[in-house]
């Protein structure tokens, strides 16, 4: 069996050097790792099942994998999906059946971003897993039930890993400060600094920790502050991947926000998505949709609120042109709320699609031919300006014999509270209109 801890490189990543050996050294999910959570009765149980880790980078994916091949006296193969192809996956299955008829022993097969594996490089692992050949580990940052195929997944337990607390980076960043940085000193503004940096990512940390100690070794300094750390890193970047699940977990927790009328919370996930790298129109646009879908007509200047401030971007670029987007962002939030126009939207689509296409009824046909005022087009119109109110009482303009349908149900919100009052004398006028009808 290969060394999975092998002697380390003293020149070696010092998240490489520092990587845990046994479990009791893991730090971190303990959701799952704690006493009779799920992944330690994995490794009490004396036999390993395939499964997906699914977390962010930087909190035990790869470690763990390599703790349960350990734990189980198993063969360790590792691959990236980033690298590897199908040729790959052959060779680690003709690698893991060799072991067996050698040494009876079974193999771990780690498979790194398995997400960037298509279809048939997944399906390759199928039979191997079946036939017990192969215990399946696949990490990926990415939301399995998106990116895995179904086949591979229903045969492997899927376990959630978190970004690491403050409290477990600052495990870390101890053990390292006494292991491998020759005890250098960190004031207490410095330590939050590259703890709150880290952003829950133990080999971000680590990797801040040795350009820090590099830093302060050139400078000929014992102890560091927290300027000193902030003129050692380059600038820091968000855990953030545009096309992935943080960047739609943040849009999500920015749109429900507005929804929510919470300016404080919409400028909080407007700011993180661009601190991460959003493209300010993107989120132009989404404040576009925010206007159309849950304003509405309670505040119908909200969409030329959000549509100015996007040209407004378009003109300025950044940084001014963000504070209009934030300035819009913060409008939808304190705006008066409705989602009538959408629901009613949906609604008449939804009709449209699952009904016959009935005939246009002739009195509200266009008649521009003599032909067409023959065949009776436009007869009997009435033309609502020249009625009580402006409005033809008791008219109907739906396809004859079509009930008539309410898609639009305006709120007591904003505007439409008005609306609303508006609608209902229509249809007291509807109402009259039939029974001075029936009088008749």
């Amino acid at each position: 069996m290969n060394d999975l801890f092998e002697k380390r490189d003293p020149q070696a990543p010092l998240a490489d050097r520092l990587r845990p050996r046994t479990l009791d050294e893991f730090v971190g999910q303990s959701h799952l790792l704690g006493p009779g959570k799920p992944l330690r009765l994995a490794f009490g149980a004396g036999k390993p099942h395939s499964m997906i880790l699914w977390g962010p980078p930087g909190v035990g994916k790869t470690t763990l994998a390599r703790l349960m091949a350990l734990a189980f006296e198993a063969e360790f193969i590792a691959i990236s999906a980033v690298l590897a192809g199908v040729k790959d996956i052959r060779d680690a299955v003709a690698r893991a059946e060799i072991v067996l008829q050698q040494s009876g022993r079974s193999t771990i097969l780690f498979v790194d971003e398995v997400h960037r594996f298509n279809k048939a490089q997944q399906d390759a692992f199928l039979p191997h897993v079946e036939r017990g050949l192969l215990t399946f580990i696949g990490a990926t940052t990415e939301n399995p039930s998106f990116e895995v195929n179904s086949a591979l997944l229903s045969r492997a337990a899927v376990y959630v890993l978190q970004p690491l607390t403050e409290d477990e980076l600052g495990q870390l960043f101890d053990r390292a400060r006494g292991a491998a940085l020759d005890n250098l000193g960190f004031a207490a503004a410095a330590r939050a600094l590259l703890l709150a940096t880290a952003d829950g990512d133990a080999r971000r940390l680590y990797n801040m920790l040795e350009q820090v100690r590099l830093a302060a070794g050139a400078a000929g300094r014992v102890e560091v502050d927290e300027a000193f750390v902030r003129d050692a890193l380059a600038q820091r970047l968000r855990r953030f991947d545009k096309g992935g699940d943080q960047f739609y977990d943040q849009i999500s927790a920015l749109h429900k926000s507005v929804r929510g009328s919470d300016p404080d919370a919409a400028l909080y996930w407007f700011t993180r998505m661009l601190d991460g790298g959003a493209d300010p129109l993107y989120l132009g646009r989404r404040i576009v949709r925010m206007a159309i879908e849950d304003i509405g007509l309670a505040d119908p200047r909200a969409l030329r609120v959000a549509l100015d401030a996007c040209e407004t971007y378009e003109r300025l670029g950044s940084p001014e042109g963000e504070l209009a987007l934030a300035e819009a962002a913060l409008y939808m939030a304190i705006a008066p709320k409705s989602n009538a126009a959408y629901v009613a939207f949906s609604a008449a689509r939804g009709l449209v699609r699952n009904d016959a296409s009935r005939p246009v009824p002739e009195h509200l046909r266009n008649a521009p031919t003599r032909l067409m005022k023959d065949l009776g087009y436009g007869r009997d119109y009435r033309y609502a300006h020249d009625e009580p109110e402006a409005y033809a009482a008791g008219e109907s303009y739906f396809p004859e014999g079509m009930k008539r349908p309410e898609f639009y149900r305006p709120t007591e919100r904003g505007l439409e509270a008005r609306i609303r009052e508006h609608l209902a004398r229509l249809r007291q006028l509807d109402a009259q209109s039939g029974r001075k009808k029936r009088e008749r």
